[in-house]
């Protein structure tokens, strides 16, 4: 089973598209059959170093790589690379 951790940080005033993106990545669960779960957060901390988290758990790497290549991650996806001026990602092994 593989954890894949990731958090961003938004650019100021892109909050609209901040929750487009996190509701729309949110919804990719059930969507993308190799998802096993998925956790999507908003830091509850201002000025916290990231501004949301995604934790989801995949049976392998091979499905981490078919969801980040699914054409329905990478619409989403699209969205965060407009507004991110950070990303932070690891892949761990339960």
């Amino acid at each position: 089973m593989i954890r894949h951790i990731v958090m961003w940080k938004f650019r100021e005033g892109t909050q609209a598209r901040a929750e487009e993106f996190l509701t729309g990545l949110a919804a990719l669960q059930g969507r993308i059959d190799c998802i096993r779960s998925m956790s999507v957060e908003r830091s509850a901390v201002k000025d916290s170093a990231y501004d949301a988290v995604l934790i989801a758990e995949f049976d392998s790497l091979e499905d981490v790589a078919r969801y980040k290549n699914d054409p329905r991650h990478r619409a989403v996806a699209a969205i965060c690379a407009e507004i991110r001026t950070a990303r932070c990602a690891i892949d761990t092994e339960l």
